[in-house]
């Protein structure tokens, strides 16, 4: 039992540390001390009920229905553009982390969903890729299931939280600059891998 938790746990992780417009997000949020604790919560929530999704076996949806993860892909392009747009114009005018006005809750929450949501990898790392590895792990597969989605609360936990424990010592307007291009360069990739992909 322990064992395949630890396969979950370290499988969750291989996925999601790598860098992309959700981390890129969460990253940014922390250093900027913004509704952090929501941000960490919605991305963990989100990777459990796919996780979960995946595990009851509801990957097959997505490879029967090839036509909604193009949707979810365009859409997704759309968004990141823009998104990688309004950073880019942000650090044309950067200020200090501890200044300007804080954005609105809604706004961060509805931008965690889209950037969670409207990225069509996360079906098929978080949907059918690990539901596919749990499932091969029989009567242990809600185990599996449990260690990959304890990867998911640690990571958004520690980037989040991490990069909040940062902001002080990165508070200058410089710096804010640099992630504001390095969070647009990220948004801009993954808008293009993604759109490569339909072609």
């Amino acid at each position: 039992m322990l064992s395949t938790f630890l396969t979950g746990l370290a499988t969750g992780l291989s996925l999601i540390v790598a860098i992309g417009a959700q981390n890129a997000y969460v990253l940014r949020q922390g250093l900027r001390r913004e509704h952090v604790a929501e941000v960490v919560v919605i991305c963990a929530l989100s990777d459990l009920l796919l996780i979960t999704a995946g595990t009851f076996g509801i990957g097959t949806l997505v490879t029967y229905v090839p036509w909604l993860l193009t949707v979810l892909t365009w859409g997704g392009v759309a968004y990141l553009l823009w998104f990688a747009f309004r950073s880019f114009r942000s650090a044309l005018h950067p200020q200090a982390l501890e200044s300007g006005e804080p954005a609105a809750r809604r706004s961060i929450v509805t931008t965690a969903l889209a950037l969670t949501f409207l990225n069509p990898h996360v079906y098929l790392d978080t949907v059918v890729m690990l539901g596919t590895l749990a499932t091969q792990h029989g009567p242990e597969r809600w185990i599996f299931a449990g260690g990959a989605g304890t990867a998911s609360i640690l990571w958004f936990t520690a980037l989040g939280f991490g990069a909040t424990a940062l902001a002080r010592p990165l508070g200058r307007p410089t710096t804010w600059r640099v992630v504001d291009v390095l969070v647009g360069l990220t948004m801009l990739a993954v808008a293009v891998r993604l759109a490569l992909e339909v072609f």
